[in-house]
């Protein structure tokens, strides 16, 4: 019979590990998509709004519609600022749960390779007894027939 691995324990919690390693990742990467989202619904809704304002100064505004434009916008590239700086943050933390991903799977494969190796060598002793009961069995019955001759 073969001897279990006795890794078996570290090698599940290595699996688990890359598990929740590949969930945290997932979880980064779908709110970095949303802060990209919304820097992009801010940077859209800004060009959209200075086209709007060119429009209405084509037109002829006043000094308060022009105060009022630049103090919106001021506000508008301010958000733009720390939204770039969130989504700036949140790559950061993928890229470190991406790293982070990546030595869980390299440590669950190099216990996978510890364990494919221990499967191999229990194939190979029980190769050995096989062998050995065969040729343990050949060597009776050889002893018999010549006992009996």
């Amino acid at each position: 019979m073969s001897e279990n691995f006795p890794l078996q324990t570290l090698l599940d919690l290595a699996k688990d590990r890359m598990d929740d390693a590949a969930r945290k990742l997932g979880e980064l990467i779908g709110a970095e998509k949303e802060d990209e989202g919304r820097l992009a619904v801010l940077q859209q809704y800004r060009a959209e709004y200075a086209e709007r304002f060119m429009e209405s100064a084509r037109m002829g505004i006043g000094p308060d519609a022009w105060r009022n434009f630049r103090a919106f916008i001021g506000r508008l590239d301010d958000a733009i600022a720390q939204q770039q700086k969130i989504v700036d943050q949140a790559r950061e933390r993928t890229a470190a749960s991406q790293q982070a991903w990546i030595a869980e799977r390299n440590r669950v494969k190099a216990f996978d390779t510890l364990s494919l190796r221990h499967q191999q060598e229990q194939v190979r002793k029980e190769a050995r007894q096989e062998q050995r009961a065969t040729d343990e069995h050949s060597a009776k019955l050889f002893r018999d027939r010549r006992e009996e001759e």
